[in-house]
């Protein structure tokens, strides 16, 4: 909004040329991230209050960690912060023509609509399941496909009335269209490798991580500042490779491809970034308020996003190794759970305790060595992704 307002001033008045300073993307993005803190910090009091008095306070099960139990009624639903500020500092520094900005903006509100219903139901009406896990899945899979068929003609085409064209011409084709090698699967540490993924290919690929990485965040969310710190990071370092995609010089140097306008993508990681401190201000040790699935689920999202528009979708496994191995960690432990008790009568764990943080919880680490060495990780991880953008 203020790039088109500084556009029309500049165009009314020639001379105030120090609005020149609104076309450059970096400064657009410092500034997104300074308006989605300060709106973070400012107004974190009052949604504390308010959720407080509604007294959305979130439960603690009884067969956790022990040294949980005293968090109970800490108020949750505390991610609706991060999207206020998230979308309002966006909006106002993002190129509202920008398409990428409108998709991944709808993408992360959707799956943070999908977690305000099932936090209300939890803690308001005071269900235990909230929303019921099939129900979830199948409004996350009606975003992420919705998502995933956009993109995989947003990708190719520069604009909406283009990508439009090439639906009707995939839909006339019979379902068979050839997309640009930009379209498939981008591998890291090697120069120009992709394969080729095909419209749908593309669509299951993308939805796949657009669903897993706002799942596998959600499950990591389970200790003061375990999730949001490594949000931050991975959110700043895919915005790097956003801006470089988005600049024809940088992606032809670092062979990477170029896909128009996904540097406007810097604006949102910025401001997401932003948020995320603000939230962390209050979300550390010990916790004012909880982020939630309005929080979890869409940050997921808006990371699964970025990643499949700027073609980074191992590298976004790589940075959030820690998301993965979490999501994983439940997986396993459920799998084997189930096999062992049909196999021998009774159910065996592979962990003291999933997700994963909490099996180093019973292992006999507190909450601050488990949170501070995963984001240790979580940094380490995000410099091997960076890496890549050299080591090819």
């Amino acid at each position: 909004m203020l790039l088109s307002l500084a556009q029309w001033l500049q165009a009314l008045q020639p001379e105030w040329g120090f609005l020149r300073v609104f076309q450059y993307l970096t400064f657009r993005a410092m500034m997104a991230a300074m308006t989605a803190l300060v709106i973070g910090l400012a107004a974190g009091p009052a949604v504390i209050r308010r959720l407080t008095a509604l007294k959305i306070g979130q439960p603690i099960r009884g067969y956790g960690v022990e040294s949980h139990l005293a968090k109970s009624g800490t108020p949750t639903m505390g991610g609706v912060l991060i999207l206020v500020a998230l979308t309002t500092a966006t909006l106002l520094w993002a190129d509202w023509s920008n398409r990428f900005i409108w998709i991944t903006l709808a993408v992360t509100l959707g799956f943070g609509a999908i977690g305000w219903v099932d936090d209300w139901r939890k803690v308001v009406r005071k269900d235990p399941e909230g929303m019921r896990s099939r129900e979830k899945y199948f409004w996350q899979s009606v975003i992420g496909l919705l998502a995933a068929l956009y993109l995989v003609f947003s990708i190719s085409e520069s604009s909406n009335a283009k990508v439009f064209e090439l639906f009707l011409t995939w839909v006339r084709s019979g379902f068979d269209v050839d997309l640009p090698p930009k379209a498939g699967l981008l591998v890291p540490f090697f120069k120009a490798v992709s394969y080729p993924l095909g419209v749908v290919g593309f669509v299951v690929l993308s939805y796949l991580v657009i669903v897993g990485s706002s799942n596998a965040v959600n499950l990591t969310d389970g200790l003061d500042g375990l999730a949001i710190m490594p949000v931050v990071m991975v959110g700043a370092a895919l915005g790097v490779f956003a801006y470089v995609t988005g600049n024809a010089v940088f992606a032809r140097y670092l062979f990477l491809p170029h896909i128009p306008g996904s540097g406007e993508l810097l604006v949102f990681c910025a401001a997401m970034s932003g948020a995320g401190l603000a939230f962390l201000w209050f979300n550390a040790h010990p916790a004012q308020v909880f982020m939630g699935d309005v929080g979890a689920l869409a940050l997921g999202a808006a990371l699964g996003t970025v990643a499949v528009i700027v073609r980074q979708e191992i590298v976004l496994a790589i940075m959030g190794g820690v998301f993965v191995v979490e999501a994983l960690s439940v997986m396993f432990q459920v799998s084997w759970f189930k096999w062992t008790k049909r196999r021998y009568g009774q159910g065996r764990r592979l962990l003291l305790m999933a997700p994963l943080h909490h099996h180093f919880e019973k292992k006999g680490w507190n909450e601050t060595q488990v949170v501070v060495r995963f984001w240790i990780l979580t940094m380490l991880l995000c410099l091997v992704g960076l890496s890549t953008l050299k080591l090819r």
